[in-house]
């Protein structure tokens, strides 16, 4: 069976990136053949990771986290040859992309380290923007590929220098949204309408893209997930630790860290992450509808939602986390990065918080190449392999899906699922 082409292009993750990505490919007139941890009735659906690299020369790998982009490497990394071309578009830490850069390579394929920036509307849109490290020669051959779903490329030197600045670029948004949330609680405590601090950063020097899209939301109380708490938050930590590798320690960084962390805790990881302003509006709802409230005696005007009572704090079940690791106090401390010997270290390892390991409800995290993973109540928790006493990032950007009990019955054999909708090919 070769009904390989060049034309021909394999997604690995249909989450809320890579089922759009596959759209804007089908619209370039790429065909394209998709696996996902939990089969989807979609065309050319095929039944396993491995069939993906049987049949396509390029790979698009849209999973969670740290775990899942290695157990995907490993996967399918008998059927690689040197035709191959590997893109990797998670936000992991930069060791994890070169380990699974070296998968890859020791099979004579080629892997680029690709991740993006935009959320599900720039995918829809064909908006998104990959930053790229690794071999010019294999990017100048997929930039088609990659163009179908982007507006813009850019090229960043060797494979983990992309992975490094989408990090970055991500402490940036963070931290943005998390100065917002400030603003708005300085706004509403001062009895001012929120709408005036809208106007006011309309056209003030500060404001951004981030602003444009998330402030309305913040607003509106309106937290559909775009871009979730568990993979911002899980962004935020891979920042940390890399940053307490060098020596450094960053406070915006810090401060985004434990209001991702608490929306974790309130069991809102599924949530927008431009719901951490809930942390000073814990009423919830639209902020715009909000009116200043007289506080008995002495008169001071405040809004009456930042004094609401505090949410009941969720059971340990309910927010995904085990109970072996659930945080003994409730405001969550900065993560630990590894074990240190100085007495501060050993301060921060003292106290740190173990991470949950959430998956988003439509991504696809990896399983191990024998069998799939017993179920987790982690969507595609970030899979970086930490010590007891750090604290685990939540799921990557594009989670891979937990399978359904039955799917382990299939394996990488693809049953049923597999030869069913391979056959639903496209003309």
């Amino acid at each position: 069976m070769s009904i390989r082409t060049r034309k021909n292009v394999g997604v690995i993750g249909l989450g809320i990136i890579g089922q759009r990505v596959v759209d804007c490919l089908r619209e370039r007139g790429f065909h394209v053949f998709v696996w996902n941890r939990t089969p989807r009735p979609v065309p050319n659906f095929v039944g396993s990771a491995a069939e993906v690299a049987e049949l396509c020369d390029i790979i698009q790998i849209f999973v969670s986290d740290d775990e899942a982009l290695l157990q995907t490497a490993q996967r399918i990394t008998r059927e690689l040859s040197p035709n191959h071309i590997v893109m990797a578009h998670c936000t992991v830490a930069p060791d994890t992309m070169r380990a699974a850069a070296e998968i890859v390579e020791k099979r004579g394929a080629r892997f680029l380290d690709a991740p993006f920036t935009g959320s599900k509307t720039a995918a829809e849109n064909a908006q998104l923007v990959y930053y790229v490290g690794g071999d010019e020669a294999a990017l100048r051959q997929v930039r088609p590929v990659l163009e179908a779903s982007s507006k813009e490329i850019i090229e960043m030197g060797k494979v983990g220098d992309a992975t490094t600045v989408k990090v970055a670029t991500n402490m940036v948004t963070a931290a943005t949204v998390q100065a917002a949330a400030e603003a708005l609680a300085l706004i509403a405590k001062s009895g001012l309408p929120v709408e005036k601090f809208a106007d006011a950063m309309r056209n003030n020097g500060s404001n951004s893209g981030t602003l444009d899209m998330k402030l309305p939301m913040m607003m509106e109380g309106n937290f559909e997930p775009h871009f979730s708490v568990k993979h911002m938050l899980k962004d935020v930590v891979i920042a940390t630790r890399l940053a307490r590798g060098l020596g450094m320690e960053f406070g915006a960084t810090d401060a985004s860290h434990r209001g991702l962390a608490e929306e974790m805790r309130q069991g809102r990881g599924d949530d927008d992450y431009s719901s951490l302003c809930r942390q000073y509006f814990p009423a919830g709802g639209s902020l715009k509808n909000l009116q200043p409230a007289v506080n008995g005696e002495d008169d001071q005007p405040r809004f009456a939602a930042l004094d609401a009572p505090k949410a009941a704090e969720p059971s340990v079940a309910s927010s995904n986390v085990p109970a072996s690791e659930a945080p003994a106090q409730p405001e969550p401390t900065v993560v630990t990065l590894a074990p240190d010997e100085t007495p501060e270290g050993a301060r921060r390892e003292a106290a740190a918080v173990a991470m949950t390991t959430v998956a988003e409800p439509e991504a696809q995290p990896a399983i191990s190449p024998e069998a799939p993973a017993k179920e987790a109540s982690a969507e595609q928790a970030p899979a970086e392999v930490v010590a007891p006493a750090e604290v685990v990032a939540a799921p990557a950007e594009e989670a891979a899906e937990k399978p359904p009990a039955e799917e382990a019955q299939s394996g990488e054999s693809g049953g049923a699922w597999g030869g069913f909708w391979r056959r639903r090919t496209e003309d």
